[in-house]
């Protein structure tokens, strides 16, 4: 039977990982392209011009890293007691992520700074600085993704191999952190990949991912199928027909 600190566990579990999904939106797609371009130059100009947008763009990678690491702790203690293996492994895998994007959020911060004060690179160029500290910092990400990816896989195992969530939901899951892991690997791993496959790769984790939050916070997780009662022994006496 599901209780209602299950259920209060699986919704826990659901906020904290849309609080993930919501602000690596923020950050990753819409504050840090307006700040980190290519062109070392250009970022350089944008950060100096831009403090307060920068430091927003660090306090979201930050929002990041607290919300992963929630989500990765009330997964386990959501797991924990159907899929111990599965809930130990969805939350080491989310803590890596976690520490993937602190990582991150510590270059973002450091050409942030370099910006504000040139000095502190004394004798080097700031641009060039800056430049290092973008690729090091997207480069966090990109490494990352392979544990964006295999945190996926566990969760979606635990789906599929009990009947608490879809079982559909399950495959999804585990075809969208499978695809996550290709498209790391592709992207970082072999020179001149298309982008066209590299972001394909990747869409799957996306629905699977925002499937998961809709249904922690819509159903929770659902009560497990009740074991038939087995039929009393029947006990036969000496001298009694059987």
């Amino acid at each position: 039977m599901t209780t209602t600190a299950t259920v209060r566990t699986a919704r826990a579990t659901g906020l904290a990982y849309l609080g993930l999904a919501l602000t690596g939106m923020a950050g990753f797609l819409v504050v840090r392209p307006q700040l980190f371009t290519p062109s070392p130059n250009e970022t350089l100009d944008n950060l100096a011009t831009h403090p307060s947008l920068a430091a927003t763009a660090v306090a979201l990678e930050m929002a990041i890293v607290i919300t992963q690491a929630l989500a990765a702790v009330w997964f386990y203690r959501l797991l924990r007691d159907i899929r111990p293996v599965a809930a130990f492994a969805t939350a080491a895998f989310g803590l890596v992520n976690a520490v993937a994007i602190m990582t991150s959020g510590i270059f973002m911060a450091t050409a942030a700074a370099v910006a504000a004060d040139p000095g502190i690179v004394e004798g080097a160029s700031a641009t060039a600085a800056v430049g290092l500290l973008t690729h090091l910092s997207g480069a966090s990400w990109g490494l990352g993704a392979l544990f964006f990816g295999l945190w996926l896989i566990p969760m979606g195992w635990a789906a599929i191999t009990t009947d608490r969530f879809p079982a559909a939901l399950g495959w999804v899951l585990i075809v969208g952190g499978v695809g996550y892991v290709g498209s790391a690997l592709l992207g970082w791993g072999v020179a001149s990949a298309p982008s066209w496959l590299v972001e394909g790769l990747a869409f799957p984790a996306t629905v699977g991912e925002f499937w998961m939050i809709i249904y922690l916070l819509t159903v929770g997780i659902r009560a497990p199928h009740a074991t038939p009662a087995s039929a009393p022994a029947t006990t036969t006496h000496v001298g009694q027909p059987s």
